[in-house]
């Protein structure tokens, strides 16, 4: 297996335990850890397969933090 797409199977598992555990900040640090963490992965993962699969592990991590994505969306909604 390629070291790029394990890291970022690490990455959606370790994730989904994270969502697990109770928060009293409704995970914002942990997600932005995860984001932190994530946008490395996603150009190692892009740069040994390819854009195609890059965007797919991409869409991936967007699929779990899917809050902070909205959120930035109505952030960018809101300067236009």
């Amino acid at each position: 297996m390629i070291w790029s797409l394990a890291l970022a199977a690490l990455w959606g598992l370790a994730a989904n335990i994270l969502a697990m555990i109770p928060s009293k900040d409704n995970h914002w640090a942990r997600a932005y850890f995860l984001i932190a963490v994530g946008i490395p992965i996603v150009g190692y993962v892009t740069y040994e397969n390819g854009p195609w699969i890059g965007l797919l592990v991409l869409a991936a991590g967007m699929s779990v933090l899917r809050w902070p994505v909205i959120y930035l969306g109505r952030w960018l909604r809101g300067l236009m």
